[in-house]
């Protein structure tokens, strides 16, 4: 069984994984932009985050007055959601679907949708949408991606991220917002935040100009690893499925889209 397409144009190719429902692959003139493999699932390409995005603390999901328990995968927390586990089923040449499964107890399914647009030989973009949907009862949601942007392309100068944001969430011990804003520290970052001055950009001085743009306002940005740069556009911050949760209800999707957008140089 093939579990992988592609999408083309002149200057871009663009895998998806229908394990996981990844962006496996960006090309853009013959260059990767992603890091693609990685030992765990969540530490390569560029995966959806859904029904949660980010850290679920202890693995506990309070709603309606009960409480869920998920597996801990990043300990001690519960991170990700469970959509990037699972397999996705194509149901035309853009859109991928799958159904939201144990251990997420209030069933759904998610889309996702992918479109590549070629502006010129070195500009184009590649846009991913993005649904949660609930079957016939109400839940939480909280939705987002994660990808892995190789720092040293296979030319050029290393990764310059350029980003300026207005605020970040303050952390506790255990790295979940405590709901305070506070000024953003220094890099390198785990950082959630708000307020960005403009789009994240990626500059490979030499290579290729690479902006982030979302629907969603939120933007975890993990500058730690000396292999990657990982830029997360998210409906809210981590753990905002427990403190103020979008509620998605039949017919009522939780919605967003992120666009990739870039110049070759």
């Amino acid at each position: 069984m093939v579990h992988t397409f592609e999408l083309t144009s002149v200057g871009a190719r663009a895998v998806v994984d229908l394990a996981g429902g990844r962006l496996a692959s960006l090309q853009i003139g013959g260059l990767e932009l992603l890091i693609t493999e990685g030992a765990k699932p969540t530490r390569w390409g560029s995966f959806p985050m859904a029904p949660w995005a980010g850290r679920l603390p202890f693995g506990k999901l309070h709603f309606q007055g009960q409480v869920y328990d998920f597996p801990i995968t990043s300990p001690p927390h519960a991170n990700h959601g469970t959509s990037h586990l699972q397999d996705w089923t194509r149901l035309d040449d853009r859109t991928i679907h799958t159904e939201l499964v144990a251990p997420w107890p209030f069933g759904g399914h998610v889309r996702q949708t992918f479109d590549l647009v070629e502006l010129s030989s070195t500009e184009g973009s590649l846009t991913i949408a993005i649904s949660v949907h609930a079957d016939d009862q109400p839940m939480p949601a909280l939705a987002g991606w994660h990808p892995w942007f190789r720092r040293q392309l296979d030319r050029g100068e290393p990764a310059l991220l350029i980003v300026d944001p207005g605020a970040a969430y303050e952390m506790d011990e255990s790295m979940i917002p405590t709901g305070r804003l506070v000024n953003p520290p220094p890099p390198p970052w785990n950082e959630c935040f708000v307020n960005l001055a403009a789009d994240p950009l990626i500059r490979w001085i030499g290579a290729v100009d690479l902006r982030v743009s979302s629907s969603f306002d939120h933007w975890v940005v993990f500058t730690e690893p000396e292999h990657a740069i990982c830029v997360e556009p998210q409906s809210g911050p981590p753990n905002q499925i427990n403190t103020q949760p979008f509620i998605v209800t039949p017919g009522a999707p939780l919605t967003g889209s992120m666009t990739l957008s870039w110049t070759l140089h």
